[in-house]
């Protein structure tokens, strides 16, 4: 399911994050978000959620505006994980999967435990199984993100939209969790922070700067010593790596930040 943006203007107040962006996110590919603190990513994926309408411009899921579709339609084609998750209620790991099956009911308001369809194996893709019966407020960071991203998968969807996916998450959990991701047939939209990260496992990168589409290709395309200059004002020097034969970024000093 392809999602694109056309054009996309958005402005609070005097403040204007978005600068007509216009760029595409392939059915079944892996679209990395990336660009400095304030440059709009995590906006952009509030754009696709529907969270906020732009000023002037569309997102387009398949052809079709995405406030034109239906409520239950859209959950039950896009999923989102947050940067932060938060609950007051005690549930268990369990029971915070199963809400990802909500869409798929015969009602929203229809009560947990009733259908455990797409739970199992979404606690499985996430290697959950010992934590199933904790409770939200017994996780750690990591274990929290986690499980949002096992509900989202319990939601069974075409689209699955991630903002700062690795937040919380050490090395290893990180690479397990886009991993995971990347085996899915899905079409996945995440704003990610770590370049290499982004090289490693996206097939196309959308640059942002200032609110503006500043390069659009693949990372061997888009990580060049000139673009990490430009956008984040940093030496970084641009290798092969040494078993994927993508791009590996180097840093080496802070420079002055671009103007």
């Amino acid at each position: 399911m392809n999602i694109e943006i056309c054009g996309v203007d958005f402005a609070l107040g005097a403040n204007h994050i978005l600068r007509d962006v216009t760029c595409t996110a392939a059915s079944g590919e892996f679209t990395g978000i990336i660009g400095p603190n304030g440059s709009g990513k995590s906006t952009l994926l509030s754009m696709i959620m529907r969270w906020q309408r732009p000023d002037a411009g569309h997102v387009l899921l398949d052809g079709r505006d995405v406030h034109s579709v239906k409520r239950r339609d859209f959950a039950r084609t896009v999923a989102e994980v947050e940067q932060q998750s938060a609950t007051a209620m005690q549930l268990t790991v369990e029971q915070i999967v199963e809400l990802g099956t909500i869409p798929h009911g015969s009602s929203w308001g229809r009560p947990l435990g009733e259908s455990m369809t797409g739970v199992d194996d979404a606690i499985d893709a996430l290697g959950l199984h010992t934590l199933r019966r904790r409770t939200w407020h017994t996780l750690s960071g990591g274990e929290r993100q986690k499980v949002q991203v096992a509900r989202a998968l319990a939601q069974r969807p075409t689209v699955l939209v991630l903002d700062e996916p690795t937040n919380h998450l050490d090395v290893s959990a990180g690479l397990g969790l886009l991993d995971t991701v990347r085996r899915l047939d899905l079409t996945v939209v995440a704003a990610i922070h770590d370049l290499n990260l982004a090289a490693m496992y996206c097939d196309r990168l959308v640059v942002l700067r200032e609110g503006a589409v500043h390069a659009v290709g693949t990372p061997t395309d888009v990580l060049t010593p000139t673009l990490l200059a430009e956008v984040y004002g940093i030496d970084a020097e641009v290798i092969g790596h040494p078993r994927t034969g993508g791009p590996l970024v180097v840093l080496c000093e802070s420079m002055e930040q671009p103007k």
